[in-house]
């Protein structure tokens, strides 16, 4: 078990810090402006059709949209999972280590592939 996780280690990293990325810079700047500027009239439209239906699907269901959208979902999850486990470590938990990495990259992974699948449907 130790010897996959050491073999996974890189992608895990690699994931972890695009998880940083995406969960600091352009996940917290789109829920800055479509959690707060938008419904508080900060940012507005004349024609009031920012957020109308048909252009958010237009959006999401092209490539450049679907790809963002499942960065923004997937990768994060990844970020969490190793933050987890690095606190599980710090709190003395390195015998169970292979059981507790092994979970929360599992659950990374099935939100990944649940986000992939939800993100191709649309």
């Amino acid at each position: 078990m130790k010897h996959l996780l050491l073999r996974l280690e890189p992608l895990i990293w690699l994931m972890f810090g695009q998880g940083i990325l995406i969960g600091t810079i352009l996940l917290t700047g789109w829920l800055i402006v479509f959690g707060v500027a938008l419904p508080f009239g900060w940012v507005g439209f004349e024609d009031g059709q920012a957020l109308d239906y048909s252009r958010a699907y237009g959006l999401a269901s092209n490539f450049v949209g679907q790809a963002v959208l499942l960065a923004l979902i997937a990768l994060p999850l990844w970020k969490g999972a190793h933050h987890l486990r690095h606190l599980s470590l710090d709190h003395g938990g390195a015998d169970y280590d292979p059981v507790v990495a092994l979970s929360l990259y599992a659950i990374a992974a099935g939100g990944s592939i649940a986000a992939l699948l939800a993100v191709i449907r649309l």
